[in-house]
């Protein structure tokens, strides 16, 4: 049977997606104004980056404060949360619903070793009790609907996130499952199994999500129509290229023009100004620099003068020069 088509909404529990291309959460850098961009350009919904449920149930401030901040214009939000302690998530639930965001979600796939260690992402892999428990406490202390993020495993051939799929839907009222059919040990790394995506969105009963191995428009199409999913999340190959969900959902036929990715870089330097201020900004928006000037071909020295930037203002002098530039050779 035919795919609906990516334009076409579908619903999580009683939230209504205006369409199935939406933005992974991305570890430290999916903050209010990357979702936002993502929304600008055409994603249906936008989760946050990872939370902490222990720095929230303990008000840090930081984390109250930048982590759950959602911007009025943005579309639909979802918080993803992270923990391996049921009372905690449930409390940490709580204050991150308070935030308005549309639905909650929960990390059970991260592979990273400082996670793990601390019995949260995809070590409840392992641990499909505590999995459903913290899963079902933060139902209970959001009231909203939740959703979990998997990877399909710990190490190469291990379904364990598919078995556990199946007990957090029946066993803790999981509204939907985004898998990234990669084990855990895997990380990025080698094929995504998309016919393991497949069997799970035929058997789970909720609206199963296909992650992982999206870097272009081309390949997250592919890996929508392979896999049955009922939607698509772009993680990676969003970030210098919000395009990619204008291009998914039909309003872009071309790549962006040197201007229009020039004008996005600023636009992304004012937000991030407005989130963390001036001095703080500077530093933060060093790693945000290559996504956008790599496209350009601005690569060794003339990157890394970008690198070197100690005030904003020198930022906006050279993206005015490189703008005018490009005005210049369009003309």
């Amino acid at each position: 049977m035919a795919q609906p088509a990516l334009t076409s909404p579908f619903r999580i529990a009683d939230v209504e997606i205006p369409n199935r291309v939406l933005l992974a959460p991305l570890a430290g850098i999916g903050n209010w104004f990357v979702r936002l961009q993502a929304c600008r350009h055409g994603a249906g919904l936008a989760v946050s980056e990872m939370v902490s449920s222990y720095a929230l149930a303990h008000r840090n401030r930081r984390t109250t404060e930048e982590m759950l901040r959602i911007d009025p214009d943005e579309g639909l939000v979802s918080i993803q949360l992270f923990g391996p302690d049921p009372d905690v998530m449930r409390e940490a639930a709580a204050i991150a619903a308070d935030a308005g965001p549309d639905l909650i979600d929960l990390n059970m796939g991260c592979p990273v070793p400082k996670v793990l260690k601390t019995g949260a992402g995809a070590a409840l892999l392992r641990d499909p009790e505590r999995a459903v428990a913290v899963a079902r406490a933060a139902a209970e202390g959001s009231g909203l609907p939740v959703t979990v993020k998997l990877r399909a495993g710990i190490g190469p051939g291990d379904r364990s996130g598919i078995e556990l799929a199946h007990r957090l839907v029946a066993d803790a009222g999981v509204a939907a499952i985004a898998l990234h059919p990669r084990s855990a040990k895997a990380h990025h790394g080698g094929p995504a199994d998309y016919a393991l995506v497949a069997e799970l969105a035929a058997s789970l009963g909720v609206p199963v999500i296909v992650s992982g191995g999206a870097r272009t428009a081309e390949r997250a199409w592919r890996a929508y129509e392979q896999s049955g999913a009922a939607a698509v999340m772009i993680a990676r190959g969003s970030l210098g290229n919000p395009w990619i969900f204008e291009q998914l959902v039909g309003e872009r036929p071309a790549a962006p023009s040197r201007e229009e990715i020039l004008a996005e870089l600023a636009w992304v330097v004012d937000r991030a100004e407005r989130h963390w201020g001036a001095e703080r900004a500077s530093r933060n928006l060093r790693k945000f620099y290559p996504w956008y000037l790599e496209p350009l071909q601005i690569t060794g020295s003339a990157a890394d003068q970008w690198q070197r930037t100690e005030d904003l203002s020198d930022v906006r002098v050279m993206l005015g020069e490189l703008a005018r530039n490009a005005v210049g050779a369009s003309l």
